[in-house]
Order: C-alpha cells, then structure tokens, then sequence
C-alpha cells in the first residue's frame, strides 16, 4: 500500500475506534490510539494474511499480547474484510462476541489475549512450530510497555533466543504510560534496550507513528539472522486527538458528546491537511 493511503487510513481508522468506542460506552481509548499506526502497517503493508487466507498454514501470524486494546485491532481487522464493519456497532452488548478482549470467536484473530504476558510466549511457540515446518510464516505480537513487567516476557525472550527465532518480531507499544501512573512510577523499564539485547534479541528504536519508518523496519526482518527482532515502537497515548495525547485518564475512557464531537473534528480536519498535501 502507498504511504500516502496508509496515513489516509489511519486518520480513518482513528475516527472509527472512537466511534465504536463512544457507541459501546466502554473501551481503552488511549491505547488503541496509540498501537493503531502499527496495526495498519502490519495490516495493510508487510503481512502475508487475509480473510481469503486465513484458513492457509502459510499466512502470517499476528497475536495482540496487548489484549484491552482490542478495538484497534478490530477496525482494522474489519477494515481488511474480515467481518462486516457494522458488527461492531454491537461491541461490549450482550451476547455480542465483540468484548473487551481478542477472542477467537472473532475471524481473523488468532489467540484469546488479555492475561498480560500471554501474547509473546504463544508467538514464541507459533515462531518455533514455523521454523520445524520449514516455513517462510513470520510472528508478530504487540505488547504494552506495563507488560514487560510480567515474568513470562522475559521466559519467552530467553525461549526464543535459545532457538534462534529470527522469524519473531515483537512491537513494544511504547507509550510510557499505563493504568494508574508513568511506568517509570511502576515499575521502571529502562535501559529497556540494553536488557533485551542481553537476552539475545536484535532491538530497534522506531517512532511508532512514523509510517515510512514502520514499513521500511518491519519489511526488511530480521535484523540480525538468527536472532529474533524486538521494535521499541515510541509512542503518544491517545495519537491524534490533542485532548487525550499523553493523559492518564484516556488509559481506559470514553469520550462525552462534547469531547467526541471535537475529536471527531480534529480528526476531519487532519484528513483535509492531508488532501490538501497530496493535490
């Protein structure tokens, strides 16, 4: 895909996550704002899945080890023709299958996520059984940075390594801020490329909303043969809606009709910039 029709369709897809989300009244705003830019050039530009191909032993693997921004995930996946977009307009209703976290009930998802720490060593495994097959498969996951706290992280770097899975890549969502303060409060992260590298993995730094950046990185892994990729993916929290970028509050909120009505705007209005760049 064009860059210039990626960063249309992230623009878009902005404005249909905080549809849905205002529609449902629940959902983690801040998030699936931030992981969005990397969902699309995942999606749209670097791997081999679709929904003509998801049944196939050859697609791609994709597991959202940041499972509460599910929403993200699902306008994207509905975007792709995975499922009919107007689905979500049940999102978070009762019986509907499109709940706060990925589920396989869900075409086009490939593992339940949400236990924080689950989405690598199930990527880790999946890279692993692709490699015995002799397969061309790559693995993907995307992880919170208030995730990395979790000790199956480090299990499945260590995993992962060992087997020399260079047809891994994990996207560290890296936007600085979980639930209830900085991680920096939390649990400190840093020198986060420091201590993954000593887990035998090959790290990069990209700005996660640079698209040119995203797709020129993810599009030529590994980078060290052997070695399994790791993308420190920097991040804003709530990208694109000025309000939201880098507030706490939008971890896990939802917008009221004021503050939707002007999100709504801001986002039309970049749309419009865009145009106006590209005539």
């Amino acid at each position: 895909m064009q860059l210039e029709e990626l960063k249309r369709k992230s623009i878009e897809n902005r404005k249909k996550v905080l549809q849905y989300i205002y529609h449902a009244k629940a959902g983690h705003t801040g998030g699936s704002l931030s992981i969005l830019d990397i969902l699309n050039v995942l999606y749209n530009d670097v791997m081999n899945v679709s929904p003509e191909n998801f049944d196939s032993n050859d697609r791609d693997r994709f597991i959202q080890s940041k499972g509460h921004s599910v929403e993200a995930l699902y306008v994207v996946l509905a975007d792709k023709g995975f499922f009919p977009e107007e689905d979500l307009l049940t999102m978070c209703q009762y019986n509907s299958p499109y709940i706060g976290h990925p589920t396989k009930s869900i075409p086009g998802i490939e593992q339940n996520t949400g236990g924080l720490g689950h989405g690598l060593p199930i990527s880790s495994g999946a890279a692993l059984a692709a490699k015995k097959d002799n397969s061309a498969v790559k693995v993907f996951t995307v992880l919170g940075d208030g995730e990395m706290a979790e000790g199956s992280n480090w299990e499945a770097m260590m995993f992962a390594a060992h087997y020399k899975l260079d047809n891994l890549c994990a996207i560290l969502d890296y936007n600085k801020l979980q639930i209830t303060a900085p991680n920096a409060d939390v649990m400190g992260l840093e020198p986060i490329d420091q201590k993954i590298e000593a887990f035998g993995w090959a790290v990069k730094h990209v700005d996660g909303h640079n698209l040119e950046e995203l797709s020129k990185t993810l599009n030529s892994l590994p980078l060290v043969e052997g070695k399994p990729t790791f993308i420190i993916a920097h991040t804003t929290k709530g990208k694109g809606i000025s309000y939201m970028e880098n507030v706490l509050k939008w971890h896990h909120g939802v917008p009221s009709e004021e503050q939707y009505d002007s999100a709504m705007k801001e986002l039309d209005l970049q749309l419009q910039e865009l145009e106006t760049v590209l005539k």
